[in-house]
C-alpha cells in the first residue's frame, strides 16, 4: 500500500522532529535511527515510546546492549517516565562472563539465535505492542552466520512486527567499523543523528512514500531530553510589504528617510565602533514603544545593564520600556548557541511576545559568538523569515575604518537590506565629528545629502545638510568657503 502525506502519523515525542517529518512517523512503518555513540539514539527511542504511552498505546522496548535498570536511570535523568514501558532485556547478564559456553559443532550464532527469537515472539505475543523500539539492531548481526542470513533475519523480523500492527523504530551504530547499509535498505525511513565539534544535528535521508523537510537541523540534548530545532529557510512573504513609514523620532533624520523606515523591511545601520549605531537603533524602538509595539534586541557585545544605563543617559527610557514590556534585551554569550538554536530563540520570542521589531547588535558579534558553519546564510534565512511575517529587522554592522575611504558595510549582507543608513566619523579642523547618511532605500526616495550627527544628553541631534564641505566620505572633508553649521535638533 502506498503511503501518502495524509496517512496516519505517530508523534516521535519530539516536536521539532515531528515538524521535519510533516507530522511524525507513518503508522505501520519501520524506521532506522543511526548515529555514533552519544548522539541521542536511545533518548529518541525513549521519547517515542513515552509518546505512545501518553496516547494510550502499548509499547515495547527491546534492548540488546544496555540493561533495563540503566535505561530507567537514564530516562529519569531527562524527565522521561520509563517505568510504564514493557521491556524485553536481551542484554548480556553478569553471569554470561562466568558461564560462557563453547560450541564444538555449531557456531554461537546458530545456537543462540533460536532461543533469542523465541523470547522476542513471546514478548510480542504478550504485549501486542503498537510501538516497538529496538536498541540496537546491529546486535542481530552477531546472531547470523553470514550477511545474507543477517539481512534475511532482519527483514523477516521487521515484517513480523509490522504484520502485527506495530510501528518500529530501531537503531544502529553508524561508523566505518559497523556499516549499516543493509538495514538502511530495509527501513522505511532513516533519521541521522550527528555530533560534530560540539554541534549536534539531525537530518532525514529517507522517508518512504512521504516528503519531509530536507537538510541538517539543529538538535540539543539537555535535562529535558532531546529538542530538535528545524532550520529556518527563506520563505515567501506571508504579509504584504506595507508602505507605512515608521519614524525614528528625530525630525531631520526622518526627513532624510522621507518619513522613516517602512514596516516589514530589513535595515542595516553601519559605522565604526562608538559612532552611535546602537543608540540610533534604540531610538527607533523608543518610537515603537510610543505606538505600543514590542521590540527585541539581541546584544552580542554589551551587557544588558550597560545598554540600559547608556540609553537612560541620553533620554531613551529603556528601563521603563523593559518594565512595560515594550522592549526586551537579551544578552547572547559567546558560543552559547549554534545558529539554529539562536534562530529558534528569535522565532520563539517573536511568536510568544508579539514583537514587531527585532534588532541584532551586531552582525560581527553574531559571527564571532555563534559556532557552526554557514553563519551568513543562516542569518539571511532568519532575516527573511522575520520579514515574511511582517517583522521589521534592524542589523547593526560595524566597519573597521574610522576615517578614510568610504565603505558602507564590512559584511556580505548588503544585498539583503531594503535600507542602509550609515554613520561615520569626520575630522574637521582637528576635531572629531560625526555624520549620518542614507545609502539605500528600496520603497521610497531619500535625501542624498549628509548631515552632522551628534548624541547629547537630550538625545540624538541631526544638523542641516553639510553642503559647505566636499570630500565628506573620505572622512577628512575640506571647506568650500562656508563655516561648518551648528548642529540642530
Amino acid at each position: 500500500m502506498k503511503i501518502t502525506n495524509s496517512a496516519v502519523r505517530l508523534s516521535t515525542g519530539v516536536d521539532g522532529l515531528d515538524y521535519i517529518l510533516l507530522g511524525g512517523l507513518v503508522q505501520g512503518g519501520a524506521y532506522l535511527v543511526r548515529g555514533g555513540p552519544g548522539t541521542g539514539k536511545t533518548t529518541l527511542g525513549l521519547h517515542y515510546l513515552a509518546a505512545g504511552i501518553a496516547a494510550g498505546q502499548k509499547v515495547l522496548f527491546v534492548t540488546l546492549g544496555e540493561p533495563v535498570e540503566d535505561i530507567k536511570k537514564n530516562a529519569r535523568s531527562i524527565n522521561v517516565n520509563a517505568d510504564d514501558l514493557a521491556y524485553l532485556d536481551l542484554s548480556p547478564t553478569p553471569e554470561f562472563f562466568a558461564e560462557v559456553e563453547t560450541y564444538d559443532i555449531f557456531s554461537p550464532a546458530e545456537v543462540e539465535r533460536e532461543p533469542t527469537t523465541a523470547r522476542i515472539i513471546d514478548a510480542v505475543h504478550d504485549v501486542q505492542p503498537d510501538r516497538v523500539f529496538i536498541d540496537s539492531m546491529a546486535q542481530f548481526r552477531y546472531l547470523s552466520v553470514d550477511i545474507f542470513q543477517y539481512r534475511k533475519q532482519v527483514l523477516s523480523f521487521l515484517r513480523y512486527l509490522k504484520g502485527r500492527g506495530a510501528t518500529v523504530v530501531f537503531t544502529s551504530e553508524a561508523g566505518p567499523d559497523t556499516p549499516d547499509s543493509d538495514v538502511q535498505f530495509l527501513s522505511d525511513g532513516i533519521v541521522n543523528l550527528f555530533l560534530n565539534h560540539h554541534e549536534r544535528n539531525v537530518s532525514v535521508s529517507k522517508f518512504r512514500g512521504s516528503s519531509f523537510v530536507a537538510g541538517e537541523h539543529g538538535m540539543r540534548l539537555s535535562a529535558h531530553g532531546m529538542e530538535v530545532l528545524p532550520r529556518l529557510e527563506p520563505q515567501e512573504r506571508t504579509e504584504q510589504l506595507q508602505m507605512e513609514a515608521l519614524p525614528l523620532g528625530v525630525v531631520k533624520l526622518d526627513q532624510m528617510l522621507h518619513g522613516g523606515l517602512e514596516r516589514g523591511t530589513i535595515t542595516i545601520i553601519s559605522g565604526p565602533s562608538g559612532v552611535g549605531k546602537t543608540t540610533l537603533g534604540l531610538q527607533f524602538m523608543k518610537t515603537g514603544a510610543a505606538r505600543g509595539e514590542r521590540s527585541i534586541v539581541y546584544t552580542f557585545e554589551e551587557e544588558v545593564d550597560i545598554v540600559i544605563q547608556r540609553s537612560e543617559m541620553i533620554g531613551i527610557p529603556a528601563r521603563r520600556m523593559v518594565d512595560e514590556g515594550t522592549l526586551s534585551l537579551t544578552k547572547v554569550r559567546p558560543l552559547q548557541f549554534t545558529p539554529d538554536e539562536f534562530a529558534h530563540l528569535v522565532r520563539r520570542d517573536v511568536e510568544d511576545r508579539g514583537a514587531r521589531v527585532v534588532m541584532i547588535d551586531s552582525v560581527s558579534g553574531y559571527k564571532l559568538s555563534l559556532h557552526g558553519a554557514g553563519l551568513v546564510r543562516r542569518l539571511h534565512a532568519l532575516c527573511k523569515f522575520l520579514q515574511s511575517t511582517g517583522v521589521t529587522v534592524v542589523l547593526l554592522a560595524e566597519t573597521q575604518s574610522i576615517v578614510g575611504d568610504f565603505q558602507a558595510t564590512d559584511v556580505e549582507l548588503s544585498y539583503l537590506a531594503d535600507n542602509i543608513v550609515f554613520l561615520r566619523y569626520l575630522e574637521i579642523e582637528g576635531e572629531l565629528r560625526k555624520a549620518v547618511g542614507v545609502l539605500k532605500k528600496r520603497l521610497s526616495d531619500f535625501e542624498k545629502v549628509l548631515r552632522e550627527f551628534e548624541i547629547t544628553s537630550n538625545g540624538i541631534q541631526v544638523g542641516e545638510p553639510m553642503t559647505e564641505f566636499r570630500g565628506i566620505l573620505s572622512g577628512v572633508p575640506t571647506s568650500v568657503g562656508a563655516a561648518p553649521s551648528e548642529s540642530a535638533a
